[in-house]
């Protein structure tokens, strides 16, 4: 089994770029959607995170508002930092469960794990290999400001709160531009998946 981790700033083309490498047979576990499941309302993880954050996070039907608890982290550090150390261990713990469980069913498997803050919190360092994609910030902007509609203002504050993507793209052992047409896209991730194929091949080898 190889562990790929898949890396870069926000709304610089992850979702499209893993969603390429699932269809070329990778499996795919998305941090962002196991947070998503780990607060659903009247959960434990729910409970804590009010209790944190407020239910000023919370929309009319009690679920987190990810805007609203969005505009609260990024605009102060600490409660970024605050919101970071509190999910990140369970959503950890969830990846490491369904890592084991496909490994269990394809001891052969590529899997792709899409996470926003690999290389921040370190934990590209337990993956096999690390896929960062890239984008210029001003396609990040206007992504960010068509997707979730926020102003440009506010759009710069997510940037800047990020790790720069220089730092991102000096631990990557592979990198997709996602500046140009999402055929050139799709081209370059068809490639990357075809070394990970290669590569996969020679552990399982090395190991037999």
């Amino acid at each position: 089994m190889l562990i790929v981790g898949l890396t870069g700033g926000v709304a610089s083309g992850k979702t499209a770029v893993s969603q390429i490498l699932r269809e070329e047979g990778a499996y795919l576990i998305n941090a962002d959607q196991i947070a998503r499941d780990l607060v659903r309302p009247h959960t434990s993880t729910w409970n804590e995170l009010r209790r944190v954050f407020g239910d000023g996070i919370l929309d009319e039907a009690g679920s987190v508002h990810r805007k609203k608890l969005a505009a609260k982290v990024f605009s102060d550090p600490e409660q970024r930092n605050l919101l970071n150390q509190f999910l990140h261990p369970r959503i950890k713990e969830e990846i490491g469960r369904k890592v084991k469980e496909i490994g269990q069913k394809d001891p052969e498997a590529i899997v792709v794990i899409d996470a926003a803050l690999l290389v921040e919190v370190g934990d590209y360092r337990e993956m096999d290999r690390l896929i960062v994609v890239a984008s210029t910030e001003t396609q990040q902007i206007e992504r960010l400001r068509n997707r979730n509609g926020v102003e440009e203002e506010e759009a710069q504050k997510v940037l800047s709160s990020q790790m720069p993507l220089e730092e991102k793209l000096k631990v990557a052992d592979f990198i997709i531009g996602n500046e140009g047409s999402l055929e050139e896209t799709k081209r370059r991730a068809k490639e990357v998946f075809q070394e990970l194929r290669r590569i996969a091949l020679q552990t399982t080898k090395a190991n037999a």
